[in-house]
């Protein structure tokens, strides 16, 4: 279990050592006794440093000389540091070496893995690991947006964006109303996997677009309940002529009727009797 640890290195003597044998290919790398433990776990919240040992034995006769370092050497590999980074392992002896893992503010909740390893060198280098097992607690926060949707009359783009601190596989529909009636609708399409703080950005073609009609396009997405989020933008189909005619014609026509209105009162004004 994670326990404070000190800084130093400790060394108990497994017997007397021997001379000039090469160091012996049995080296291990495991846990720092206790429990049996098959792997290393950790649990703590963002900003936690959780701290614990690792176990290097040199069951040989020669020194043993070990790089200690982590894979991978980014992301959660990057949280850990040791308290010594090469060290060398007397023969016959069993080195336990201390390390932290310090878990960033902020971090989302969830589980992350990673690997401590030990590269020796000489006639005994190889590299072993250690699986590093590490669960980030905290409350799980779901939140999504839809941005920058755009269409050019044949596809529509959009870009979706976790806001939360949790993964989100979002469910899209697109729908478009238009003035003559429902324009288009999709049936709603699952995405891609999308991490805390990450955003993609999508193409969607139409099917049977409307030859002539001014559409209302609104692009929804859903990941679980209460996680919904939309966004609109609009456009027009049909040769611009028809839509300027559509547009124009009716108010064209009103003006002719209104001035031959005034016309007419004008006119039976002019022939009324003086009295």
């Amino acid at each position: 279990m994670w326990t404070a640890a000190p800084a130093l290195l400790l060394l108990s003597l497994l017997g007397p050592p021997a001379q000039a044998a090469p160091p012996a290919p049995g080296w291990t790398l495991a846990p720092a006794p206790g429990g049996g433990r098959p792997y290393i776990y950790a649990e703590g919240a963002p900003g936690a440093v959780l701290e614990d040992r690792l176990t290097v034995t040199n069951p040989g006769a020669a020194p043993l000389t070990v790089r200690l370092g982590t894979t991978p050497t980014g992301g959660t590999g990057a949280w850990t540091a040791f308290a010594a980074t090469s060290l060398t392992v007397p023969p016959r002896t069993r080195a336990d070496i201390p390390f932290t893992v310090t878990v960033p503010p902020g971090t989302p909740p969830g589980t992350r893995t990673a690997a401590v390893t030990a590269a020796a060198t000489g006639p005994a280098g190889r590299t072993a690991a250690v699986r590093l097992r590490l669960r980030i607690t905290g409350p799980a926060v779901a939140a999504l947006s839809v941005e920058d949707v755009t269409t050019d009359g044949a596809t529509v783009r959009y870009t979706l964006v976790n806001r939360g601190n949790t993964v989100l596989r979002p469910r899209v529909e697109l729908a478009a109303d238009g003035l003559l009636g429902t324009a288009h609708r999709r049936t709603a399409r699952t995405t891609p996997e999308l991490r805390p703080g990450h955003r993609v950005t999508r193409t969607d073609t139409w099917g049977e677009r409307p030859f002539l009609d001014a559409v209302s396009i609104r692009v929804t997405a859903t990941a679980g309940p209460g996680t919904r989020a939309d966004a609109t933008t609009s456009t027009a189909f049909g040769p611009r002529p028809w839509i300027a005619a559509a547009l124009t014609g009716p108010a064209v026509l009103l003006l002719v009727l209104l001035r031959r209105r005034r016309t007419s009162r004008t006119d039976q004004r002019a022939t009324r009797p003086a009295l």
